[in-house]
């Protein structure tokens, strides 16, 4: 068993609809947020069943561990506040065509990378590229 926070220091994905982040390991605490399937976190630690986990926010709660798995996912992270998208790109450059754009909080499932683009796909099968730094996850 891993014992230190830089072991599990690490990144997981909400496997499931409506899972929540609670203020504490266990069912009593109160529910922070109810995730969705493909939610990236960053975990911190285990307690027993329960991982300590960040969202791309910052907010910091915790996760049943049998409700994550290692499919890598990304999140919009630019222009919170804002009506703006990014773009998602048919290639890893800004001189490929546009074929989505893609709102803050928006979650893709992270196919490849490749110099600082990231190859996603959309629950809704939509495929492309988005410039790492527009991201937030693994």
């Amino acid at each position: 068993m891993l014992t230190t926070a830089a072991a599990f220091a690490k990144m997981v994905s909400i496997a499931g609809n409506d899972v929540n982040m609670r203020s504490g390991a266990g069912t009593k605490y109160r529910v922070l947020w109810e995730l969705s399937n493909g939610f990236p976190l960053k975990v911190y630690r285990q307690s027993g069943h329960w991982l300590r986990v960040s969202d791309f926010e910052g907010t910091i709660g915790w996760v049943r561990r049998d409700m994550v798995n290692t499919s890598a996912h990304m999140i919009v992270k630019a222009n919170k506040n804002s009506k703006k998208r990014i773009n998602v790109r048919s290639g890893p450059g800004t001189k490929y065509r546009i074929v989505a754009k893609a709102y803050y909080g928006v979650v893709f499932k992270t196919l490849n990378k490749k110099n600082g683009w990231v190859h996603v796909q959309h629950e809704q099968g939509v495929t492309g590229w988005v410039k790492r730094s527009l991201l937030w996850g693994w």
